[in-house]
């Protein structure tokens, strides 16, 4: 029952916005044949702008961005040592631009639909003993491509685009450590591979949390940074702004409660509290999984 609890809570917080928060590969295997199918929602905003060499209050021409993403997401394990791991978010992006600018631009304040459908596994082959606790190590690589229509190429109106309309091949390494009592602590770094003209990218994440059969709760710090790109109206900055070199850390934290038969529900929040060329928002998520 435990393993299961604890499929369901990866379930409901791995996904992200539309920029990358957390992993979707968690420290946690399911097990041969349990799994969990989850559906959650997330809504972030910011009205401030992370730039080079200073920050921007207020977002050009759209004020204050919304984001909102309905997500579902599955995770099966194939074997006790190998995961398999499906992702889908529809992404709505709203700004607060006057009428008066929007008529002049000829821009729109909402921009939404599917945005990038992501596979991934994930393979456990080694655990060992340090003292009573157990520390396991997981490697993991993944695809992530667009499967909607979403345009990156409209000049400021692209400040609202879903994505960033690459395809991203990843891979990354976890350590996680867990101790008899349920505390645990769980690193990871992985770096991303993206075609056309967006910057590859290395990231990582540290997360400790308390995970037990009725309760769940994590505390995380992630981050990205660029291996090239531009600074948005920098040298080089066309008005693409997928090329743009996109870092960051953000914080979050995560809690997850089991309800009945299976089915579990769960809150999280998070906060940009550094970076470049991204929008400084602070974000919160709620969702619903069902495990087997």
């Amino acid at each position: 029952m435990q393993k299961k609890c604890i499929s369901s809570v990866v379930a409901l917080l791995a996904l992200p916005l539309f920029a990358v928060a957390q992993s979707p590969i968690s420290g946690f295997m399911n097990g041969k044949g349990h799994g969990a199918v989850a559906l959650s929602y997330s809504s972030e905003s910011y009205d401030k702008v992370l730039l080079v060499p200073n920050d921007a209050q207020g977002v050009p021409i759209f004020n204050k961005v919304n984001v909102y993403s309905k997500s579902l997401y599955a995770s099966y394990g194939i074997s006790n040592k190998f995961d398999a791991v499906l992702g889908l978010p529809y992404i709505k992006t709203e700004g607060h631009a006057s009428d008066v600018v929007l008529n002049e631009l000829g821009y729109e304040n909402v921009r939404s639909g599917v945005q990038d459908v992501s596979v991934f596994v994930k393979y456990n082959p080694y655990n060992c003993k340090v003292g009573k606790s157990d520390l396991r190590f997981i490697i993991g690589a993944g695809v992530k491509t667009p499967m909607g229509k979403y345009k990156v190429d409209e000049g400021l109106q692209s400040i609202l685009a879903i994505g960033n309309r690459a395809t991203t091949f990843n891979g990354v390494g976890i350590a996680q450590l867990r101790t008899p009592s349920g505390i645990f602590f769980t690193t990871q770094a992985g770096y991303s591979v993206r075609n056309g003209d967006v910057p590859n990218a290395l990231f990582g994440e540290i997360k400790a949390g308390y995970a037990a059969k009725r309760f769940y709760a994590d505390f995380w710090y992630a981050g990205q940074v660029s291996d090239g790109g531009v600074n948005i109206l920098g040298e080089g900055f066309t008005g693409f702004f997928p090329a743009t070199d996109v870092s960051y850390n953000r914080l979050g934290m995560s809690i997850y409660v089991p309800i009945v038969r299976g089915f579990g529900i769960s809150v999280g929040g998070s906060k940009y509290i550094n970076g470049r060329n991204i929008g400084s928002s602070t974000g919160y998520t709620a969702g619903l999984a069902y495990n087997f």
